[in-house]
């Protein structure tokens, strides 16, 4: 009796596609750019920082660049360039951070259009020896 049931249970299970198991994360489409596209391009972005206060004063911030209050619950229209389509790079700390992806999506569900995340973060941003400046908040 117990192998009428184990063998279509097992059956079944091995019919579904494994991508049917795969989170929301897996299936995210955002926009990565480079530690060298953005040097390079860096005067054509709006860099946006997600980090804490604490993050900021240990590494300092992209020149220029916005200051969120919250990575996840800042609000679009007060701290965001009024263009929706400005190219937008988005950074936190370093690849191991999540907090620039949450703030880059919140952006897109805003309705910005040329949005991206800098993976490597404020702290690969120095190890590569671009400039850093001291946060004005």
């Amino acid at each position: 009796m117990l192998k009428k049931l184990i063998v279509p249970a097992l059956t079944l299970a091995l019919s579904v596609p494994v991508v049917a198991w795969a989170c929301d994360d897996e299936k995210d489409t955002m926009a990565m750019i480079t530690l060298e596209e953005a040097q390079t391009s860096a005067k054509q972005i709006s860099f946006v920082d997600a980090n804490s206060k604490e993050t900021r004063s240990k590494y300092g911030v992209i020149p220029g660049a916005v200051l969120l209050t919250s990575f996840d619950a800042y609000d679009t229209s007060k701290e965001l360039p009024s263009s929706k389509d400005k190219k937008l790079v988005f950074y936190c700390a370093n690849s191991k951070c999540g907090a620039s992806k949450v703030a880059a999506k919140r952006a897109q569900a805003a309705g910005y259009t040329n949005v991206a995340v800098l993976p490597d973060g404020i702290s690969g941003w120095k190890e590569k020896g671009a400039p850093v400046e001291t946060p004005r908040s």
